[in-house]
């Protein structure tokens, strides 16, 4: 009896994770659009100059990691490390532009109190690995938001597909539920190398195209 108890226990675990991990990815396909859950690529592309700055400041943020670079399924714990990451800093860091806090028109840094939004995206980033999260998963993201203002998100590579992190949005969701352009975001293979989401803009015409 204890058996089946615990074997009936465990399957409603599994349902439970179900809706959760995978309700991003479920109300994504709900319109019946059929966009895919995961980025396609098209080649390497220019890393943004506040990130190579923000680099030569700090480079162990930015060094090659031997962690896995398969993408790893979401758990309960992983689920709730995404949602609880984003809600901290989302409600932590107040949202400032670099001419407001720097007197700069781009810096690229750790915020403490105040801080745009690739600021947010790097305190997640760091936070994310702190639990145990490998590089390879989480990548910087650059888009052209609704009103077509450069912005920057970070993409959470997983098994169910490329999840988004977001200073305007509380919510974790799939890529394509967010009304943005993608213009280009880091590669899972190296942190350095950053690849394009635009079929047309990629600076060498050799790199593959496909599923990262």
């Amino acid at each position: 009896m204890k058996k089946v108890l615990s074997t009936v226990l465990a399957f409603a675990a599994l349902g439970i994770f179900a809706d959760m991990a995978h309700a991003g990815y479920l109300a994504a396909n709900a319109d019946g659009s059929g966009a895919s859950s995961i980025m396609r690529v098209y080649g390497l592309s220019r890393a943004p100059v506040g990130y190579v700055k923000f680099c030569a400041i700090n480079p162990a943020e930015c060094k090659r990691s031997d962690q896995t670079r398969r993408r790893l399924h979401l758990t309960p714990s992983r689920w709730r490390d995404l949602e609880e990451v984003n809600h901290i800093v989302n409600r932590t860091v107040e949202p400032v532009t670099d001419k407001e806090l720097y007197g700069e028109v781009e810096r690229w840094s750790f915020p403490k109190r105040y801080g745009d939004c690739e600021d947010y995206v790097l305190l997640k980033r760091k936070l994310l690995a702190e639990r145990g999260w490998p590089m390879s998963a989480l990548l910087i993201t650059v888009v052209r938001d609704e009103r077509g203002d450069g912005h920057a998100v970070l993409t959470v590579r997983t098994a169910e597909g490329d999840f988004l992190l977001d200073n305007k949005r509380e919510d974790v969701l799939v890529w394509h539920q967010l009304p943005y352009s993608f213009v280009k975001r880091q590669s899972y293979l190296n942190p350095s190398y950053w690849v394009s989401l635009e079929p047309k803009r990629t600076s060498d015409r050799l790199d593959q195209t496909g599923m990262e």
